[in-house]
């Protein structure tokens, strides 16, 4: 099993659920996060005046899957959070050792 991460920008939050909700994909959890990368955040102009914002509003996604499935919700995600804009975010994928539905004892992939 694994634990897919994904940072991504918070609109197109909306459109990823929904195509990872189309592939089977029953669960999340979503966290709004800030961060910044490469370019160190952006610059933004309040009331006439510029200012640097250096951490970017962004959503973190925690999705976690069989290993038959990550190179599928890989690919979704990257198809749908894509703008082909700088900050378009990252995917992480961690093993995950185990899992454990706490309503019902189940472990393993059962319990996802």
């Amino acid at each position: 099993m694994k634990l897919i991460e994904a940072v991504i920008k918070p609109f197109k939050l909306e459109e990823v659920k929904e195509a990872l909700e189309e592939i089977g994909i029953q669960g999340m959890t979503v966290t709004e996060v800030k961060g910044f990368g490469r370019q160190k955040g952006h610059f933004e102009t309040y009331r006439g005046t510029a200012y640097k914002s250096e951490f970017v509003p962004k959503v973190e996604i925690k999705v976690a899957v069989a290993d038959s499935q990550v190179q599928r919700v890989i690919e979704v995600i990257m198809r749908h959070a894509k703008t082909g804009s700088i900050g378009d975010g990252k995917i992480f994928v961690r093993q995950l050792d185990s899992v454990v539905r706490i309503r019902t004892g189940e472990v393993g992939e059962t319990a996802l």
